[in-house]
């Protein structure tokens, strides 16, 4: 089931996001320096980083599904240990472990989703993974809200990330409703189980056998080795086309907002509980446009989305350096994070994991993916770890600095990025120009 898989979306934003309301506690809990923070917040990150580089192999060896259902457990761990750690280092140890699962999601789930799912509807169906992402976040975030409501004190922080246990749980066994991936399947020899989940999936469509066909064709697992090298000439085009979105995507600034996103308000001048109500409204943004961009990604296409999404943040993250420059902030920060979280939403957001979930050959495909993942992961650590260092000398010069790589983003679309939508995976594999 597309909709039980996307569920480890919804995990990847609850864990990604849930650690903006506790940033000041760690910060006196652990006695923690602006460099420390940094490397408290991409702790996670770190393990993120691992988790995309190496889901992959497990994914095409034991299965998509066994692989997800291992996520389930590391996050389970991850929010038990995160809320009673006895030290720095062993908290660093839960977030790392947690990140970890998020990683292996971001790899797993869409590449899961895309195997399964209809050429007409495919870009749907993936981007409810990122529907799930930017749920989880807002969930994440009006948690916090309402735990800071409680006035609990000491134990507020650690009831914050101990919340995550319960999606967790949920997630684990939910996994056990789903099929297994046909194309997995198939790529193990595996046809009449692939058949059967096939026909299951769509019954009565009647195009089973030709479906089956097409991708014993692109797999080819008689001439094609799944164990065959990723980096070699043929797989250059969706190489770079992964390696390129995922880095945007970071370059963005979108994960420094969603890990300091009350941090950044109370720079701008918001008080504790202000900032973390702001917060909320962002996620509500995020998931109201994320809404949208799915109900048309499949009738606009790709590109169109990322035309748009590219200018809103331009146009917002140059608001934000300026509000940072002169100094206004107030209600000009937060209407410039609203439009440039829109357009994240709407656009990145929206795209990252179908596009790079589409663009690789069945074969390669769990490779590609984790590829993908590890940029964007990569990325976004560098952007965390740097964040509080950077901001605490000038939030104007970061803001402006993410504002040129969005530029650089608008043209990379404009001039480089080709459009999927519509399109079987097998044809995009052609049309890439790959045997």
């Amino acid at each position: 089931n597309p909709v039980i898989a996307a569920r480890g979306g919804l995990l990847v934003g609850f864990d990604t996001a849930v650690i903006s309301g506790t940033t000041e506690a760690l910060t006196k809990v652990f006695g923690l320096s602006s460099g420390q923070l940094g490397f408290t917040v991409s702790s996670a990150l770190i393990g993120t980083i691992l988790g995309a580089l190496i889901a992959g192999r497990p994914a095409d060896r034991f299965g998509r599904r066994a692989v997800l259902v291992a996520i389930a457990v590391l996050y389970f761990v991850s929010a038990v240990g995160s809320a009673f750690p006895w030290n720095w280092a062993s908290f660093l140890f839960f977030r790392f472990i947690g990140g970890i699962g998020v990683g292996a999601a971001s790899v797993v789930s869409p590449m899961y989703i895309a195997e399964i799912s209809p050429a007409a509807a495919r870009g749907r169906l993936v981007a409810v993974t990122q529907f799930n992402i930017v749920l989880g976040i807002l969930l994440a975030y009006l948690s916090n809200y309402i735990v800071a409501g409680f006035g609990l004190g000491a134990a507020e922080w650690r009831v914050m990330f101990g919340v995550e246990a319960v999606p967790a749980a949920a997630f684990f066994f939910l996994l056990f409703l789903t099929p297994e991936s046909p194309r997995w399947l198939v790529a193990q020899r595996r046809t009449d189980e692939a058949r059967a989940i096939m026909e299951r999936l769509a019954p009565g469509a009647g195009t089973v056998g030709a479906e089956l066909a097409e991708i014993q064709a692109s797999i080819d697992v008689e001439h094609h080795s799944l164990r065959e090298p990723f980096f070699q000439a043929k797989y250059r085009k969706p190489i770079l086309l992964a390696v390129a979105i995922a880095a945007f995507n970071q370059l963005s600034g979108i994960n420094a907002l969603i890990y300091y996103t009350a941090h950044i308000f109370k720079m701008g001048g918001a008080g504790e509980q202000s900032a973390l109500l702001q917060s909320v409204i962002i996620g509500l943004v995020n998931l109201g446009f994320t809404m949208a961009a799915l109900t048309v990604i499949d009738r606009f296409g790709r590109r169109r989305l990322m035309l748009v999404g590219s200018v809103g943040y331009i146009l917002s993250l140059g608001a934000v350096a300026y509000s940072f420059y002169t100094g206004t902030g107030g209600m000009l920060l937060l209407a410039s994070f609203v439009v440039f979280i829109a357009a994240h939403a709407f656009g990145q957001g929206a795209v990252i994991w179908v596009f790079i979930s589409e663009i690789f050959p069945n074969r390669v495909r769990a490779r590609g993916q984790a590829l993908g993942s590890f940029t964007h992961w990569i990325m976004a650590a560098v952007i965390s770890w740097t964040f509080p260092m950077i901001a605490a000398k000038s939030g104007g010069h970061t803001f402006a600095f993410y504002t040129i790589c969005c530029i650089g983003q608008l043209l990379w679309v404009l001039k480089v990025m080709p459009e999927t939508k519509g399109v079987s995976l097998e044809q995009i594999q052609k049309r890439l120009g790959i045997d």
